[in-house]
């Protein structure tokens, strides 16, 4: 099977890179993920508490819980990414995932509720998301940033489909029968592209990053020379320098901001008068901005020095923050939804990028687990005090204006500090 899959690749590297088609399976792993994400959720916060008869603040509470857990495993799961490779632990998890969406679909109480989430957002938002980003830039260094915005365009697929989808699938069978729905398609359109088509380097076919052809030789020698390729730190190493823990902490708050208007956007403009048909749609409109703005953005991380990228982001996700608490009606909601899709290009595209980009590939893994686990825990803590403020005072303003000074102080932050480690390889003109 390895060989046939192998020679199959090579016939396409023969009018194309074959890295490519990573990006291609990459994109549906995102897709994939939706179960897991926060916009899927928001639409089904009603019915589960008509059904089970709790508050949103609980189910917020439910949804920090289990986030939070889901967020401590992420670093061993970036440590078996690193030991067994993208394309085995996608396997895995893709059928994990889509028995999180049964387990969930039956959750009969709050502490099964809890559990469920944290399945499904360690597996989906978590785990997918991580080595699918992984994969892509295991093939991409020069064309990185453009590569993971088109990699991003499954993350943009997946916010114009899987809510107005849930939807759906409550009128017509409820909220639980809509779960097993989601897991039986998870299973359907993401475990065929993985065991037919992923390698887990170019190396693997004799290919080097970003489409040059190195020497063909055996597996085993393939193998042994793709170990000296591989540039970057470890993680022991990288946690004594600087840009680590800044960029943790710029994952730490645009994870747990995004997650807030991911989650409660539904909820929030509801209350501001909107129709709980048109904030639902609304993401499709940002999934919309977000396919058309993310090649842009790709170019901007390739050729911009990074720093300067990464501070935009930040200031889209606080205009995102302050333009929701004004909206009023329609109009001033498409608005809102257009800024927010811009912001999700942003946030999408530097997903994957900015681990390899200050780190190197070589134990991209490990570091990345980590990376990724703080902005989990960001997006486990920040909707409880909004969903806290919702149910006291019906408005979560304040709270909202509030988290958006974050957002502008990291900026600053990381224009005036960020710089890449040394020992790390920088691309020309992005330092």
């Amino acid at each position: 099977m390895t060989a046939v899959r192998e020679k199959a690749a090579l016939a396409v590297q023969g009018k194309y890179y074959y890295g490519w088609v990573m990006v291609a399976v990459a994109a549906v792993g995102l897709f994939c993920s939706g179960p897991g994400q926060s916009y899927t959720f928001s639409v089904f916060i009603e019915p589960i508490s008509q059904d089970l008869g709790i508050s949103k603040a609980s189910i917020a509470s439910a949804y920090a819980i289990a986030t939070l857990i889901a967020a401590f495993l992420l670093p061993r799961a970036g440590r078996f990414l690193d030991k067994y490779g993208p394309r085995h632990v996608l396997i895995a998890t893709a059928c994990m995932l889509g028995i999180a969406c049964l387990f969930f679909g039956a959750a009969a109480n709050f502490l099964w509720l809890a559990a469920g989430f944290a399945l499904l957002r360690f597996m989906g938002q978590g785990v997918t998301m991580m080595c699918a980003a992984n994969l892509v830039s295991q093939w991409f260094s020069g064309k990185r940033g453009f590569a993971m915005s088109l990699m991003a365009l499954g993350f943009a697929s997946s916010m114009a489909v899987h809510p107005p989808l849930g939807s759906y699938l409550i009128e017509q069978w409820g909220w639980r029968t809509a779960w097993v729905a989601l897991g039986v398609l998870t299973w359907l359109i993401m475990l065929p592209p993985i065991i037919l088509l992923v390698f887990d380097r170019p190396e693997a076919i004799g290919l080097a990053v970003d489409g040059a052809e190195t020497e063909k030789s055996s597996s085993s020698q393939k193998d042994a020379a793709a170990a000296p390729q591989l540039n970057g730190l470890t993680l022991p190493q990288a946690k004594k320098q600087l840009a680590f823990y800044l960029l943790c902490g710029v994952w730490f708050v645009i994870g747990g901001l995004v997650t807030v208007l991911h989650f409660f956007q539904v909820t929030i403009l509801e209350n501001q008068g909107i129709e709980t048909l048109d904030a639902a749609g609304l993401f499709t409109i940002s999934a919309v901005t977000m396919v058309l703005a993310m090649p842009l953005i790709g170019k901007l991380f390739d050729v911009v020095r990074s720093r300067y990228v990464i501070a935009a982001a930040l200031s889209f996700n606080a205009l995102a923050l302050i333009g929701i608490t004004l909206v009023s009606n329609y109009p001033q909601a498409v608005l809102y939804a257009v800024t927010f899709g811009i912001t999700n290009a942003f946030m999408m595209t530097m997903f994957g990028y900015i681990w390899p980009r200050y780190f190197g590939r070589a134990h991209l893994g490990s570091i990345q687990g980590i990376g990724q686990m703080y902005g989990v825990v960001g997006a486990s803590i920040a909707p409880v005090p909004v969903g806290y403020a919702i149910d006291a005072f019906s408005s979560a303003t304040a709270v909202i204006r509030t988290l958006s000074v974050l957002e502008i102080a990291m900026a600053v932050a990381v224009v005036v500090l960020l710089r890449t480690p040394p020992g790390v390889d920088v691309p020309q003109g992005l330092e």
